[in-house]
């Protein structure tokens, strides 16, 4: 009479039963309870490793912050390190190892801090994209620094309309040199135009940051 195959799973190559002390072993590594499917365990998993290796793209004060060990701290810097794509390979699942083994208020402290980074990117992007716009009006329109003037209070007025007309006259001249198909050139005012815009609204962006971070330590 045949035996009855062993159910059960492969991690990492190795056979694992279902029931056995390597499979009640693993599951609580994963922080999953003993009924736990194999779907969820490498849900989980991948999770964490996924996690784990976003932590090499964390700014270094916002790592500071987190409660992590100083063996996954050190692990993530040479993971840093390493070119070799085997070797980078093998240290990302010793660094999804070490994840495996962190609380889950640790968890969710790595989840909160590459949020709060991502967010900041948003931020500095949409920041650009404002510079941009505003510089764009400004040569194009007249009426754009009189809203601008509102905006900037501060504004060296005689310093800006200088910018502006010699933008315009570089944007006139460029007109009737370029070529078809040639990607547009501009000029110093164009570029300085834009840099001190990006200034002023970085500036502004940075107050109402702290003034909302204000109102929020407020009893």
């Amino acid at each position: 009479m045949s035996r009855k195959p062993t159910k059960g799973y492969f991690v990492r190559g190795q056979f694992v039963a279902i029931g056995s002390e390597l499979d009640l072993e693993l599951k609580r590594e994963l922080k999953g309870s003993v009924d736990m499917s194999k779907t969820d365990l490498k849900k989980y998993s991948d999770r964490l490793q996924e996690l784990g290796e976003s932590l090499l793209t964390l700014r270094a004060d916002l790592m500071k912050r987190l409660d992590l060990s100083e063996k996954l701290v050190d692990a993530v810097a040479e993971a840093k390190r390493i070119t070799n794509f085997e070797g980078r390979r093998r240290q990302m699942q010793f660094i999804g190892k070490l994840m495996r083994g962190l609380p889950e208020d640790t968890i969710a402290a790595v989840e909160a801090a590459l949020d709060e980074q991502n967010k900041g990117s948003a931020k500095g992007t949409l920041s650009l994209h404002q510079a941009e716009q505003w510089r764009d009006q400004l040569i194009a329109d007249d009426d754009a620094l009189t809203r601008w003037l509102q905006l900037d209070t501060e504004a060296d007025v005689q310093q800006l309309r200088a910018l502006i007309r010699q933008a315009r006259k570089d944007a006139q001249a460029t007109q009737t040199q370029e070529q078809p198909g040639e990607a547009v050139r501009h000029g110093k005012a164009y570029r300085e135009i834009f840099q001190l815009v990006k200034a002023v609204l970085t500036r502004q962006n940075a107050d109402d940051a702290n003034d909302d971070t204000s109102e929020e330590e407020q009893p």
